[in-house]
């Protein structure tokens, strides 16, 4: 599956950074992150939406439904 998750708070490379580095724990297939948005490529009987979610948020950002 592949969708794209809206990131609120983002507005530095730092950001990237951080949110890369939480999504990198997780088994997923494709990562695109940029200033307000991630689109994320993932195998559903592996991952689901609420972890790549849980890893934004702990990364310190929201996102948005």
């Amino acid at each position: 599956m592949k969708k794209e998750f809206k990131i609120n708070g983002m507005g530095c490379e730092h950001c990237l950074v951080a949110i890369n580095k939480n999504l990198s724990k997780l088994d997923l297939k494709k990562v695109d992150v940029k200033i307000g948005s991630a689109i994320i490529e993932f195998d559903e009987s592996k991952i689901n939406e609420k972890d790549i979610v849980k890893a934004i948020v702990e990364a310190g950002y929201k996102v948005i439904s």
